[in-house]
């Protein structure tokens, strides 16, 4: 059974219908409208299905047999569960935002800072509290009408973080935002919304994890804006490893000011299905960008990256690096597309994917993708599938290295290429410790030659 393009049965229309009330919370009369206006634009469109070219590898049938409904108010268990639970990342010195079930709970967060302009905290609340200051944002980077997730996310979200960081300023600390799922009965809908505005010449860096706690199949839907003022310099990551039950379905989209400097990287562990949508709009001249991305996949596991980076100002600069790692009967898809409008001259862009496949079962597909309408430019793209070295075991093999070490050691190395990428040292190491943590526990790198 496949997902439809639009809802047809009583069945289905029933399940979008438990979203509504989102629409009609109290909130300021804009963001009941764009709620509204995203939601009429679910109900056309519906979810994406197989016959959408984007989203055709990524099996989504399950998902008509969920009793799809909306996270609900958050219970003492359910903050229990959450606060109990433990993170992958050990990071101090952060200014640490916790949300549960897609809903901020300051009692188990950890922000101190006040510096005068700074906003950290909850979408919902500033929402409002500073209601023009979200307004001029919210929802004018990601679009509902791009898909379904989207929209959906935008009709029924009720919470997110609020990160604003005023011109001129840098946030003191990292900002780590930690969405936890827990407690949730099957179908359940987690819809994070996340705002993240820098104004021109803010520096920030802001660490995005996802994690989960439970076997119930749940979905986690969030959309993440990043607003980037005039030479700013922002790095951000998001770390998604919810459990195998669930399914993960991520936009971040960035609109970009000239003369920035912005950093992204994607590491994709967990998840059943997961989906990460990264959607960057070079819209000054003379932007630098690095967009980075690291996939590791075992069982039956998909994992799909879809990339579109638009260039619509000359003299910019964007570097894609995804690499994957890929074990048992898992899958990944990689589709990058780089797109370079009329005037865009003398851009520069390159994109890579590699995937390291430890199974034969295993399926890795790539389609990078160059559209370009501007001339003198610079732009390639390349992608490689392959797997470990025997030559390389062999070496490492021969001065007393054992062989499930050699190939923890190879596997290591590869995704090196993007972790070591990472410019925020605490986040560089941590991930670092924790990719070789999950290669030591799994049988990422039982294969013998």
């Amino acid at each position: 059974m496949r997902i439809r393009t639009q809802p047809q049965t009583k069945d289905t229309k029933s399940w979008w219908q438990r979203f509504e009330p989102a629409a009609e919370r109290p909130q300021p009369d804009w963001s009941r409208e764009l709620r509204k206006a995203a939601l009429t634009e679910f109900r056309t469109t519906g979810l994406p299905t197989p016959h959408d070219e984007d989203w055709r590898l990524l099996e989504l049938s399950e998902l008509d047999r969920l009793h799809l409904q909306p996270a609900s108010a958050l219970d003492h268990a359910q903050l229990v569960h959450a606060q109990r639970a433990p993170r992958p990342l050990s990071l101090a010195d952060t200014e640490t935002l916790v949300f549960v079930n897609g809903q901020y709970v300051p009692d188990i967060s950890s922000v101190v800072a006040h510096q005068p302009g700074l906003r950290l905290g909850s979408l919902a609340a500033a929402l409002n509290a500073e209601p023009e200051l979200v307004r001029e944002h919210l929802g004018s980077v990601a679009r509902p009408d791009t898909n379904g997730f989207i929209a959906l996310n935008t009709a029924a979200f009720l919470d997110g973080a609020f990160v604003y960081v005023p011109a001129g300023h840098a946030a003191p600390r990292l900002i780590h935002l930690v969405f936890i799922c827990a407690g949730v009965g099957p179908g359940t809908v987690s819809l994070p919304r996340n705002l993240i505005v820098a104004g021109p010449g803010a520096r920030v860096t802001v660490l995005e994890t996802y994690l989960g706690y439970q076997a119930e199949r749940y979905i986690t839907n969030a959309v993440t804006e990043l607003v980037l003022g005039e030479a700013s310099q922002v790095e951000y990551c998001k770390v998604q490893d919810e459990p195998a039950a669930a399914y993960h379905f991520g936009t971040v989209w960035a609109r970009i000011g000239r003369e920035c400097n912005f950093a992204l990287h994607s590491i994709a562990l967990g998840a059943g299905a997961s989906r990460t949508d990264i959607r960057a709009e070079l819209a000054g001249e003379d932007i630098n960008c690095q967009f980075n991305g690291l996939y590791l996949t075992t069982g039956t596991q998909q994992t799909h990256h879809f990339m579109l980076v638009e260039h619509r100002a000359p003299r910019c600069t964007s570097r894609e690096i995804f690499n994957g790692i890929l074990a048992d009967r898992s899958t990944a898809v990689f589709h990058g597309r780089v797109h370079v409008h009329p005037g865009a001259v003398k851009t520069d862009a390159k994109q890579t994917n590699k995937n390291l496949l430890l199974s034969d079962s295993a399926t890795a597909h790539s389609k990078p993708q160059l559209e370009i309408y501007a001339d003198d430019v610079k732009c390639t793209h390349g992608a490689t599938v392959g797997k470990l070295s025997d030559e390389s075991i062999f070496y490492l093999r021969s001065r007393g290295i054992g062989l499930e070490t050699a190939q923890r050691m190879l596997i290591q190395a590869f995704a090196g290429e993007v972790i070591e990428r990472i410019k925020t040292d605490p986040v560089r190491i941590e991930l670092d410790k924790a990719l070789w943590d999950r290669l030591a526990q799994t049988q990422l790198a039982a294969n013998r030659p």
